[in-house]
């Protein structure tokens, strides 16, 4: 009896499990002349950036947008660690070509230029920076996507919410990578 029980929940499983999964992260094409910079120390993420100092963002720009470019949306996250998502900020608009150090961790801002902050792997909204676990080094992948539309997703969006919302409309993909360890 358990065996055919067994069977069936697994069956239930496969079926509903891949209705119900996250797409995967969404990419885009490398643009020649779109390029993004993070003053977080290099090849290394300083650790003031990371859970181990004062877990500020670090200050970003970029240049070279591709033509049709209607909304900027970056995101922070670990590829030692699944994807693991630190940071989501959608809604830049193209005019802004930076954002400053310590962004604050409000849904929503005005100045650099109206943006909005999605809901990270940690369950809070804005940065949380890299803490991978104690004696490993992870690499951080910053990467701004070039979106040929206004999303208009909601302050506090989830990734998967994210992720629908920008599949079939990125235009392009800028991005840094650097390593933290503790």
């Amino acid at each position: 009896m358990r065996g055919p029980l067994a069977l069936g929940a697994l069956a239930l499983a496969a079926l509903t499990g891949c209705a119900g999964e996250p797409p995967g992260p969404t990419t885009g094409p490398a643009v020649e002349g779109f390029e993004l910079s993070v003053a977080a120390g290099g090849t290394t993420i300083d650790a003031r950036f990371g859970c181990d100092g004062d877990d500020v963002s670090p200050a970003l720009a970029w240049r070279g947008l591709p033509e049709g470019t209607r909304e900027l949306v970056l995101v922070l996250e670990d590829p030692d660690a699944d994807g693991f998502t630190h940071w989501l900020v959608f809604g830049l608009s193209p005019a802004v070509d930076s954002l400053p150090e310590n962004i604050p961790g409000d849904s929503k801002i005005e100045s650099p230029g109206p943006l909005r902050q999605g809901r990270n792997d940690f369950d809070e909204i804005g940065y949380d920076g890299p803490c991978p676990p104690e004696g490993e080094t992870h690499r951080y992948a910053f990467r701004l996507l070039a979106i040929d539309r206004e999303l208009g997703l909601e302050p506090g969006s989830d990734r998967d919410a994210f992720e629908r919302s920008i599949a079939g409309n990125v235009l392009a993909e800028a991005s840094a990578t650097a390593s933290y360890g503790r």
